[in-house]
């Protein structure tokens, strides 16, 4: 039997088609970069005209001027002024005229507040934006084991966006499975933009950025130990993470693994360590400041299960290793955003727009919450 004929035959058409495109068939020019010990092939390889176009997508907007940090302050000078109140006036317009800018620009200050009565707390979203500026100050104050110097400003994660484009709920991808035995899909198999497009399990989101839930499934011994209990399904969740955090950063896994040795933190570059403070910090981001906004939120920026929009690795970093270009937008911002001002939670079960104001915290209210139907705010949006 001439079983070579099919294989030569295969062998002689693709020489054929190289003959015939090999010479305009261009391949996008790639750069690789080293980021472990020399020799380890630790290195990530980058398409240079992405990198480029992600580069100048990822320009930060100049701040609109320097405030002076002298005269009156805002809580004297403003009404309801809860976090920024020990900022100059100056400062906080500032800051105001730079927060319109970097999540309502189109819809400007109507966005946030009642143009009527700006110390009004009946716009939900100015309610949104007050928890919003403590999560900004949080994050430039105590991770900075995360985001260096560089910090965090609104303008990260929402680039001119009222909702910031990489963000994420529960039950999401949609169509959920049917219910029953039969539908169980252990939230796989459904191809899912959280999950680099595998079809990994996209509840990994909720099991490492909602929970406290191990993440480590790689043994340092060959026999199964007490150290290590993970089963096939966390190596799953966890991989799924892995996969969203390298899409979301536009990285491989050698930006924080020797892929030689997964377990070895001693053979990892320190990309690794900022990493893990940094899976930590958006867990508190999500259940410190996030979810509790429940109460507050309209039905129509809830998720289908019912639950707040989330933040993940890709709300900020949007495909790049450092979040633009890994410039600070911090200077003009020191007084208003790298300080925790107030650290008050509010009672945002109370919350009742158009009703009453937002009861102060520690107040306490008989009538429960009622949220707004989703075209409640339809003219600020």
């Amino acid at each position: 039997m001439r079983l070579w004929i099919p294989f030569a035959a295969g062998a002689g058409a693709l020489l054929t088609i190289a003959s015939i495109v090999g010479a305009d068939w261009d391949l996008p020019p790639v750069e690789t970069v080293g980021v472990g010990y020399p020799g380890s092939g630790m290195v990530l390889v980058q398409d240079v005209e992405e990198s480029a176009a992600l580069a100048a997508a990822n320009v930060p907007p100049p701040s609109p001027y320097t405030p002076d940090p002298e005269g009156e302050r805002a809580s004297e000078f403003y009404e309801n002024v809860q976090v920024l109140g020990d900022l100059s006036v100056d400062e906080f317009n500032h800051l105001m005229a730079s927060i319109t800018e970097w999540v309502s620009p189109e819809q400007g200050c109507a966005y946030c507040h009642d143009i009527e009565n700006l110390a009004s707390d009946t716009v939900y979203t100015k309610v949104v934006a007050r928890r919003m500026i403590q999560m900004n100050q949080t994050v430039n104050a105590d991770w900075t084991d995360h985001v260096g110097q560089a910090g965090v400003t609104c303008y990260t994660c929402h680039r001119g966006n009222p909702v910031p484009e990489n963000a994420w709920s529960t039950g999401a991808p949609e169509p959920a499975p049917a219910g029953g035995m039969a539908g169980y899909t252990g939230s796989q198999n459904r191809v899912a933009e959280v999950t680099a497009y595998s079809s990994l399990p996209h509840e990994a989101l909720e099991a490492y950025l909602l929970e406290d839930r191990p993440i480590r499934v790689h043994s340092s011994t060959a026999l199964p130990t007490g150290e290590n209990q993970a089963d096939i399904k966390d190596t799953e969740w966890t991989w799924a993470l892995m996969m969203h955090m390298s899409r979301g950063l536009g990285v491989n896994c050698t930006a924080c693994h020797n892929s030689r040795a997964f377990n070895d933190w001693d053979e990892s570059p320190p990309q690794r360590v900022t990493a893990w403070h940094g899976i930590r910090m958006v867990r508190e981001i999500n259940n410190a400041y996030l979810t509790g906004l429940a109460p507050v939120f309209p039905d129509n920026r809830l998720g289908p299960e019912g639950d707040v929009l989330k933040a993940n690795c890709a709300t900020c970093h949007n495909g790049q290793l450092k979040p633009l270009n890994g410039v600070s937008m911090l200077e003009d911002y020191v007084n208003s955003l790298t300080r925790k001002i107030s650290t008050e939670v509010p009672d945002f079960e109370s919350y009742r727009p158009g009703e009453t104001e937002l009861l102060a915290p520690g107040s306490t209210s008989d009538a429960g919450p009622a949220r707004p139907a989703a075209s409640s705010y339809a003219a600020a949006e």
